[in-house]
């Protein structure tokens, strides 16, 4: 897509900025979280990727090492208090201390509100928002003995104005909204310092299927031409920005606010979506011919 800019080859931030310092990134073996992932290994970090999928962590951190960062693997499913409290403890417990952790791991789908089963509402919700508040307390204690560290949460624009086919989503994010702000309120003693960054349309898997229409009555299959021209002429009209956003732009706020730099701000959820919510254009599921 000629609107899809590539992750920079080089950081924008200083060699080194976060030597030393440890990192727990849920859902950090894919998509946004390996793009945070990588990003912090380069500036130093030692990062640990969590996920409920092997395969995508085993690979993340394979990669990672081959670039010269440090990486390890944990399995991790964040709906699971218990295991994520014996997998924070072994972290503080090989390392020494956690200095950050990005709460990253999300289950969203495109799902009609009418037909949305009890289950496919509960695990979106149970990952989204409850795996959010339990890894965040659960690095607490650790943080806290530490005298402080930076927690930053993943959420989105859409709930700013509702988006059709995404109710559990919707809720879970701006779930996730609310408890930033009263944690860095309840937090802020400890010199914790907890934020959101909330992501414009990056185009990931989920992206990519709002953007496919069904096959026809044919059985034919949608062109793949024809849905990357609807996502560039989407981005040319509706982010005003005139182009998709990458992995990199999100970890490179994540890294801002993990830095010196972010030191005075908590509470904040900061949008990162090149101008594209502001403009208020309606989903591509709802737009007319």
């Amino acid at each position: 897509m000629s609107e899809q800019s590539p992750a920079p080859a080089q950081s924008v931030f200083r060699e080194g900025l976060l030597r030393g310092q440890v990192a727990l990134v849920t859902g950090g073996g894919s998509g946004i979280g390996l793009g945070i992932s990588e990003l912090l290994a380069t500036l130093g970090a030692h990062v640990v990727i969590a996920s409920r999928k092997p395969e995508h962590i085993e690979a993340a951190v394979a990669a990672i090492r081959a670039a010269g960062g440090s990486a390890s693997a944990e399995s991790l499913d964040v709906r699971d208090p218990e295991r994520v409290a014996a997998v924070v403890q072994k972290i503080a417990g090989e390392h020494g201390r956690i200095d950050l952790l990005v709460n990253n791991a999300a289950g969203n789908f495109y799902a009609p509100s009418e037909s949305l089963s009890p289950n496919a509402w509960r695990s979106v919700i149970e990952i989204d928002l409850y795996g959010t508040f339990f890894c965040s307390q659960a690095v607490l204690p650790v943080m806290k003995a530490q005298g402080g560290g930076r927690i930053v949460s993943i959420s989105m624009t859409l709930h700013y104005r509702g988006w059709p086919l995404m109710a559990h989503a919707t809720a879970a994010k701006a779930g996730i909204d609310a408890l930033t702000r009263t944690l860095a309120l309840e937090w802020a003693p400890y010199g914790i310092r907890m934020n959101a960054i909330a992501p414009g349309p990056i185009p990931t898997e989920g992206v990519r299927k709002a953007f496919t229409p069904p096959p026809s009555a044919s059985g034919q299959v949608p062109d793949v031409f024809a849905i990357e021209k609807a996502m560039e002429s989407y981005a040319r009209k509706a982010i005003p920005a005139g182009r998709w956003g990458t992995p990199r732009d999100i970890a490179n706020m994540v890294a801002f606010l993990a830095s010196p730099a972010g030191e005075w701000i908590t509470g904040a959820i900061m949008v990162v979506d090149g101008g594209e919510w502001l403009a208020k254009n309606p989903s591509p599921q709802m737009q007319r011919p």
